[in-house]
Order: structure tokens, then sequence, then C-alpha cells
């Protein structure tokens, strides 16, 4: 879990835009960020598990 004081830093707006990064939108966590679920692995595989992501599954071959 990320601290709040950074969480919080995250959430204004930066002074130059290359110092912007993505942070988990669930548990504020800044490593393994996907882009087009907007959370990171750890929250995107227990949602997909669950089923709360459609049209996700595991896969199998």
């Amino acid at each position: 879990m990320a601290k709040e004081a950074l969480i919080q830093k995250h959430k204004k707006k930066q002074k130059f835009s290359s110092r912007e990064y993505n942070r988990c939108s669930l548990c504020g966590n800044p490593r393994g960020y996907m882009r087009r679920f907007k959370m990171c692995r750890k929250c995107f595989r227990e949602m997909a598990h669950k089923g709360e992501l459609p049209g996700v599954r595991k896969a199998s071959w």
C-alpha cells in the first residue's frame, strides 16, 4: 500500500508535464501500472479472478 502523502502529492498538478506519472486508482501503487485498465498488476489480477473486469479471462491453451 502506498503512503498517503505520496498519493496526495501525485494528485496535485505538476509544474512540468514530464514529472507526471501513473498510479493505481485502487491502491496507489506506481509500479506495474496498466494504462488500459488504470490499475496495477496486483489489483488487475485480483479483480480478474473475481470476474469484476468484463471481457477479461484467464488464458488457457
